[in-house]
């Protein structure tokens, strides 16, 4: 009896906490997925498949080849910048690093809300001996460079093309907060930082108590790593990576027949890769295509012809990601669902 009211007492107790953030990721997924089938049909409703098959026509293969073979290597340097920043974290080789890379791809292409991220941070930590508490910070670095590399480049296009209106309050926008997230890296990088302690008796509460503890963890992990040779080549490496994710995108603009040139080709680029930074349908089906079509056709691109790239490109640039990403997770000898098991374990804990 008193073990039964025990096991009573402990579920009435965690489960109203679990509650909550079980009910923000639904609505997030649903929101998500309305918006995707809503940047669907807006897309979709005004194009002909004789128009589709008459562009498909005029494809020229080679550029698109070499296009995929962009992204696809771009997710090579991706891997080799990660090994870098999870130094503080525990060694990784290069090879198991680009490994846990295609597998978070393969992982966001086949499931919402970005999952593969988790997925990735879980193996380096397995692989590493870490904690993931210890990966995220390098995870975050990733993004704080991804974005000062973008922020340069739309600083450099407009120098060599006029941006429309719209485009340029998005661009000092953006310009601003690199900089005050600039501003935050160097402070968390040189300050001295505290032991935190993110043990909860409520495990509803654990993940709150993790993201607050998120920049003692980043600024313990910049601490003398800030200033190490590896951390500058791990910068270089993100313009490497972002360099090839542009000119993939381009020269499947060109092999589609759209000519443009490398500029606009960035700049619709890094509209649909901020654009779909927000997690929401898998593999951002539906976003990908809407703001594709919307950068394109801010600089005068026909929708219909606009339209049927947003296809083309999603496509040809998604294969091979769910390819190699397959590969890389059929490899690691674990499946999708013992990794949700023991993730969800190692959060419950």
């Amino acid at each position: 009896m008193d073990q039964t009211a025990t096991v009573k007492g402990e579920y009435s107790t965690t489960a109203p906490s679990l509650k909550p953030a079980r009910g923000f990721r639904l609505l997030h997924s649903a929101l998500g997925y309305l918006f995707a089938a809503a940047g669907l049909i807006w897309v979709l409703h005004d194009l002909h498949p004789a128009q589709l098959i008459g562009q498909l026509q005029h494809v020229n293969w080679w550029w698109i080849v070499a296009g995929m073979l962009c992204d696809v290597t771009s997710y090579t340097c991706q891997g080799w910048r990660w090994k870098l920043l999870l130094r503080p974290a525990g060694e990784i080789s290069a090879l198991r690093a680009v490994q846990a890379v295609y597998t978070g791809l393969f992982v966001n292409e086949v499931l919402p809300m970005r999952a593969g991220e988790l997925v990735r941070a879980y193996l380096a930590a397995r692989w590493t001996g870490a904690t993931m508490l210890t990966v995220v910070p390098s995870m975050v670095v990733e993004r704080l460079f991804d974005g000062l590399w973008m922020a340069i480049g739309i600083g450099l296009t407009a120098c060599f093309i006029p941006l429309p209106r719209d485009l340029q309050a998005t661009a000092q926008a953006l310009g601003l907060v690199v900089v005050l997230a600039a501003a935050l890296f160097v402070w968390l990088a040189f300050r001295r930082p505290r032991s935190v302690a993110v043990s909860s008796p409520q495990p509803g509460w654990r993940l709150w108590r993790m993201i607050a503890a998120l920049p003692e963890r980043l600024s313990s992990a910049l601490s003398g790593f800030g200033r190490t040779r590896a951390f500058y080549f791990s910068f270089a490496l993100s313009l490497a990576f972002l360099l090839l994710q542009m000119l993939a995108f381009w020269m499947v603009m060109i092999g589609y027949g759209l000519r443009a040139s490398f500029w606009i080709g960035m700049v619709v680029f890094l509209i649909v890769h901020l654009s779909t930074a927000i997690p929401s349908a898998p593999g951002n089906a539906g976003s990908y295509q809407f703001f594709t079509v919307i950068g394109l056709t801010l600089f005068g691109v026909d929708k219909a012809l606009a339209t049927g790239f947003s296809l083309v490109v999603f496509v040809l640039l998604t294969l091979p990601l769910i390819t190699v990403g397959f590969l890389a997770l059929s490899r690691s000898g674990m499946t999708l669902h013992s990794i949700r098991q023991e993730i969800g374990a190692t959060m419950a804990r």
